[in-house]
């Protein structure tokens, strides 16, 4: 059996955890999986997959071998639709990760335009505020909003993402509207910790030229933006979010507006990648498609949506 059908034999049984399921996908006999993978084995002199009778899972060396083989596969599978792409469009799938509420409000339910476009590829797409490894966890594209540290990653700008302060009528009714940072000091805030430094942001605004920040007073912390809204939306205090995360809220009157001349600093949104020598092409057509969207779905509509929230003044602002 030559090199390139053992990797692909070896990172289907290390994907579905099984000889047997593998061999399924694969449409080949159980034993001639397992074959390839004894005959895998001896070709690297390294033990790949430990295996029990429920499951098989890799080894380190067969962990690193698996990264390895998934790029070779992937390189080998790109070069074979080179000359067919035109014919037959792209084939094969992607693992892409973006924050929680973006994926759920955003990418998912635009994803069967995508799919109707390259009924060749499959997206294996995760959902989660947690900073992904990409490398680590194979994957090959992942939206970051925020400051990025130097990964040594390839990184794709994509915008600026505003950001608005906001708080239930029934938290306003109860401790009244502030209507500008010194007002800080008498209200109360749900506080966002990072996932994954657990550290606790501080309140932020733009004065002029130069970004200004206060811790907040708060009896709630929560790490996820779902979290945050969900606690904001029970009256327990201010948050600074995405314009497109609660325009909805807002739009029903659940959520109010405040202080639109003291925003934080718009986030910058990025597309990352794995530091390869080129993108297949499979990938580069998905992040014009999801550059696009994010595009007309975010950037677009939050100016459109913080300029009618600046022209909205709360009814009890001049009270």
């Amino acid at each position: 059996m030559d090199r390139i059908e053992l990797f692909r034999i070896f990172t289907r049984v290390v994907e579905c955890s099984s000889f047997t399921r593998a061999a399924g996908t694969l449409g080949l006999p159980r034993s001639s999986v397992s074959a390839a993978v004894i005959e895998l084995e001896g070709r690297v002199g390294a033990r790949l997959l430990h295996r029990t009778t429920r499951k098989v899972s890799p080894t380190q060396d067969g962990l690193d071998f698996y990264k390895r083989c998934q790029r070779l596969v992937a390189d080998v599978q790109e070069t074979e639709n080179l000359f067919r792409q035109t014919h037959a469009g792209l084939t094969g799938k992607l693992r892409i990760d973006v924050p929680g509420r973006i994926g759920r409000l955003i990418v998912a339910p635009a994803l069967p335009d995508f799919l109707d476009r390259h009924p060749g590829i499959d997206i294996d797409l995760g959902v989660t505020d947690r900073a992904m490894d990409l490398v680590e966890d194979s994957i090959d594209c992942v939206l970051r909003v925020g400051n990025l540290s130097d990964s040594g990653l390839i990184a794709r700008p994509i915008g600026r993402l505003p950001l608005i302060n906001v708080a239930s009528p029934a938290y306003l009714d109860r401790c009244g509207v502030p209507r500008s940072p010194e007002d800080l000091a008498g209200h109360w805030a749900v506080n966002y910790a990072s996932p994954s430094t657990g550290r606790v942001e501080d309140w932020e605004w733009v004065e002029g030229d130069a970004l200004r920040a206060m811790p907040m007073r708060g009896r709630v912390t929560v790490n996820s933006a779902e979290g945050y809204i969900a606690c904001c939306l029970a009256g327990l205090g201010l948050i600074q979010v995405p314009a497109y995360d609660v325009r909805y809220h807002i739009d029903a009157g659940e959520l109010i507006a405040v202080m639109p001349e003291h925003c934080a600093e718009p986030m910058p949104m990025t597309l990352l990648y794995p530091h390869r020598q080129h993108l297949s092409r499979r990938l580069a057509v998905f992040a014009d498609w999801l550059e696009v969207l994010l595009r007309r779905e975010l950037l677009a509509e939050d100016r459109t949506h913080r300029g009618r929230v600046r022209d909205q003044a709360h009814p009890r602002s001049e009270e």
